[in-house]
């Protein structure tokens, strides 16, 4: 058996991996990047980039198509052609993947490993057969797979996942999709708006990750206007019959229905790729998932010379967290003992369904609501909204009851990736109200929709103070 010495041995060539090897190597540590599966990133093979292509082919036909409320004569004869949209749309993401192929081609020699890793101990792997590395620090990076119910596999092969969606040579007349998480939600309008009869199941009233009831609602009533959303579905049975996903279900008025379908798309998480690995080995506590209990700060398993980052580990789902936590690991492994901690950015989610789901900074279940101010804006009303035609959804934006700092916020409204990325910026700053609806806004923008949230959470939280006893206010942003 070949045996390879090495400072840092990056498992996993993905946004997290590449990131850990480069930070690895520019921190002068002698390291090797191992890879079992196919290099390109999840990002550009089945995530992020094909279901932005997806969604960009439905939103220019929808677009198209609501063109004649504005007196634009003869787009009712737009159609889909899916085949030639499913070739678009691998043709594009082809593109994307082998920008990422050619940047992990172009690492120094013999510094990609090819082959499954698993612990053999602590600082020791075996990669395929025939490949033993000893590494005196490890990053685990492997990212993470399609997470589907063995009840779903009475389907056969009519079940798919999103990893297989973009495979499919044309789109199926009807769908059934389960999950009502990020992705479920893009993929579904799509697939709706590309003129496919969507059904979509959920599980406990979940949508787009939301926690604000009033938010999560808003978004629900919206997208159900579009194709059949259920967040707590009551599916009685789910059979195959004639070669057909059959289900009935209890439909959201109380009727027992029963429905065919083409496919099932079972979009329902993301688990992470941990059990090749055989952890058991590696000297490391777990936590009830299997995961790596590790510190967010560092990215360190416990006390040891392990250390993990991107999807693998369970917490923010994310490319350019991944990225982020990728980098802080390769340092820190390639500094071991000398682990550094660092200040994590702000928590920032969006979700590009139409309208547009953000959620950012603190968790709304986790804010002292008796030490929280809330402001909202409904985007029904709001001015640019209304002239795109996306006078859709709810914004509301949190801030501390006693300081006046922004805290965080969850919302759903046109242009929500741009409004989104101003308020995780302040909340980065440690911006009050105050500091904030003191920068300019633009007329006409949707970001005035913004200033309202704000304006409305400062009128809050100056009455706040205004009613309590003299001498227990103190200044904003103090």
């Amino acid at each position: 058996m070949n045996t390879i010495e090495v400072d840092v041995a990056v498992i996993g060539a993905g946004t997290a991996g590449m990131a850990a090897f480069r930070a690895a190597r520019d921190a002068g540590a002698n390291a090797v990047l191992i890879e079992g599966g196919e290099l390109g990133t999840t990002c550009a093979r089945v995530g992020c980039m094909p279901s932005k292509l997806l969604v960009a082919a439905a939103n220019g036909l929808h677009d198209a198509r609501s063109l004649a409320a504005r007196g634009i004569e003869g787009t009712h004869a737009l159609k889909t052609d899916s085949a030639c949209v499913m070739d678009y749309v691998r043709r594009e993401r082809d593109h994307f993947v082998r920008g990422v192929i050619e940047e992990t081609e172009a690492f120094p020699d013999r510094s990609i490993l090819r082959g499954q890793a698993r612990f053999e101990a602590p600082g020791r792997l075996l990669v395929g057969e025939a490949t033993r590395v000893e590494a005196k620090s490890v990053v685990i990076a492997t990212g993470a797979a399609p997470s589907v119910p063995d009840e779903f596999k009475v389907f056969g092969d009519k079940l798919i996942t999103s990893d297989d969606l973009f495979e499919l040579r044309t789109l199926p007349k009807r769908i059934a999709v389960f999950g009502t998480g990020p992705l479920s939600l893009e993929l579904g309008q799509a697939l709706s708006r590309l003129s496919v009869e969507v059904f979509m199941f959920g599980n406990g009233g979940n949508v787009a990750a939301l926690s604000d009831t009033p938010v999560r609602d808003a978004l629900t009533a919206a997208l159900a206007d579009e194709f059949y959303l259920d967040p707590d579905a009551d599916i009685e049975q789910m059979s195959l019959e004639d070669g057909r996903p059959t289900l009935r279900f209890k439909s959201r008025d109380g009727a027992t229905r029963t429905e065919q379908f083409d496919l099932v798309l079972a979009a329902t998480g993301r688990a992470p790729n941990l059990k090749p690995l055989a952890l058991e080995h590696a000297g490391i506590e777990l936590n009830d998932k299997g995961v790596p209990r590790f510190d967010e700060s560092t990215m360190q398993c416990g006390g040891s010379a392990i250390f993990i980052a991107g999807d693998c580990d369970g917490t923010r789902p994310w490319l350019q967290d991944a990225a982020d936590e990728g980098k802080l690991a390769g340092e820190n492994a390639a500094r071991f003992p000398n682990v550094q901690r660092v200040k994590r950015k702000v928590p920032f989610s969006i979700v590009f369904c139409e309208p547009q789901v953000v959620i950012v900074g603190a968790s709304y279940e986790s804010l002292d609501k008796q030490m929280t101010v809330t402001g909202a804006v409904s985007f029904d009303t709001q001015g640019r909204s209304r002239v795109m035609r996306q006078n859709r959804g709810l914004l509301h934006v949190y801030a501390d009851a006693k300081s006046g700092r922004l805290r965080g916020a969850q919302g759903c409204g046109p242009a929500m990736e741009h409004v989104g990325h101003l308020l995780a910026w302040a909340i980065q700053l440690d911006l009050t109200l105050d500091d904030v609806l003191k920068l300019p806004f633009y007329h006409p923008v949707v970001e005035e929709g913004l200033r309202t949230a704000l304006r409305d959470a400062s009128d809050k939280w100056y009455a706040e103070r205004a009613a309590k006893p003299p001498g227990l206010a103190s200044a904003a942003g103090c």
